[in-house]
């Protein structure tokens, strides 16, 4: 695990490191991202305080599909957070397809998937300290609730977290992973409103996940559509 006071995109660093030969279970965190990034592009907004990090898994050939590891990430986040928020409100965590961590219906971590080769880099930014408020989505941090930990406190229990979970995912497959992911969601019937990659706007009724994490949607007229990318606003 490494730490440094400044960078570009600690995704960035850590793919290079990838290319080198790093090895799986690498951490590197920065107090400050000049060039943090979101899911398909977007700004990350990273002020000193929230954690910003990214780590390294290698893919195996017998490995389930590399996609599901948002699910690996997001599921260890939730663990990592439950434990530093007072007991009355760790049932105001949920998670949200497909790999954003709510608290009390608004965004309080994110998760960024980047593959070369072998390699995946998963980045993870959280909201310990501060939260943005020019979103399109609400957004909140710990510190609305308590005091939050520091960002290299948070790291450890999130190292450890994601190492259980990642085993667990390839002892066991993604069936278990899948079955804790969907304990931790929105409740099934809930409203959602589904920007897909083409632009295409849909409305319809959460109605689990498929075999593989993929989005079911169910529509108005009972149909079900299964999405496996897309921008999801809870209504």
């Amino acid at each position: 695990m490494q730490s440094v006071a400044e960078t570009g995109s600690t995704n960035d660093d850590v793919m290079a490191l990838a290319r080198k030969g790093e090895a799986e279970g690498f951490w590197l965190r920065a107090d400050r991202q000049t060039k943090g990034r979101g899911r398909q592009g977007r700004a990350w907004q990273s002020p000193s305080g929230n954690l910003f990090a990214s780590t390294l898994v290698r893919l195996r050939a017998e490995d389930p599909s590399p996609a599901t590891l948002a699910f690996v990430a997001s599921l260890a986040l939730h663990n990592a957070a439950s434990g530093f928020l007072p007991a009355a409100y760790r049932d105001d965590l949920s998670l949200k397809w497909p790999n954003d961590l709510l608290l009390g219906g608004a965004k309080l971590s994110g998760i960024l998937l980047e593959r070369e080769g072998d390699a995946v880099v998963i980045g993870i930014g959280v909201n310990l300290a501060h939260h943005p408020e020019d979103l399109d989505r609400p957004a909140t941090s710990l510190a609305t609730l308590t005091t939050p930990p520091s960002p290299d406190v948070f790291l450890r229990e999130l190292a450890e977290r994601f190492a259980r979970r990642l085993a667990e995912w390839r002892d066991d497959g993604f069936g278990g992973i899948r079955e804790a992911w969907l304990e931790r969601a929105h409740a099934p019937g809930a409203g959602l409103t589904v920007h897909d990659p083409s632009g295409e706007k849909l409305e319809g009724l959460f109605d689990g996940l498929t075999e593989d994490g993929a989005l079911r949607l169910r529509l108005a007229d009972g149909s079900v559509r299964v999405m496996h990318a897309g921008d999801v606003f809870l209504i």
